[in-house]
């Protein structure tokens, strides 16, 4: 497929899917944890939980729910024009921390022990990369961290 997810609906209910970020496009669906396809060549984060494919589709999810949740039935909330708009999330593609640019993902939390690059803690102490989603009362990318 040409993305990483998306959301839709069928009839009222409304749906997400995400594949598999290490065999889809990995360039693309599991950066930082994955050597970008295209941009800046930096050296990719570590993967917060050691599954760089499971830590992507963890970013994407979180991506795709955002959209879902703002505008579910794809008429809603987004930034930019109706002809492309871009939703809460995918208006901050790339952006995980305070500072972030494009080939950047931002100031990220490292676990010690692992090496692994997160910004939100979750059950039992697991931890994870979530993207910024965009602010509409600030106008800016709004980061966990």
């Amino acid at each position: 497929m040409s993305n990483c997810g998306y959301h839709g609906r069928l009839d009222q209910a409304v749906f997400i899917w995400v594949g598999n970020s290490v065999t889809q496009c990995p360039g693309q669906c599991a950066w930082p944890f994955h050597q970008p396809f295209y941009g800046p060549q930096t050296k990719p984060l570590g993967s917060p939980n050691g599954d760089v494919g499971v830590d992507g589709m963890i970013v994407n999810i979180a991506s795709i729910m955002v959209g879902a949740v703002t505008n579910p039935f794809g008429n809603g909330y987004y930034q930019g024009s109706a002809g492309a708009p871009m939703e809460a999330a995918s208006a901050c593609t790339g952006m995980y921390g305070k500072g972030a640019y494009p080939g950047y993902p931002g100031d990220l939390l490292v676990d010690l022990s692992t090496g692994g690059s997160y910004n939100a803690l979750g059950v039992n102490g697991r931890k994870h990369l979530l993207p910024a989603i965009f602010d509409p009362n600030t106008k800016e990318c709004s980061t966990v961290v």
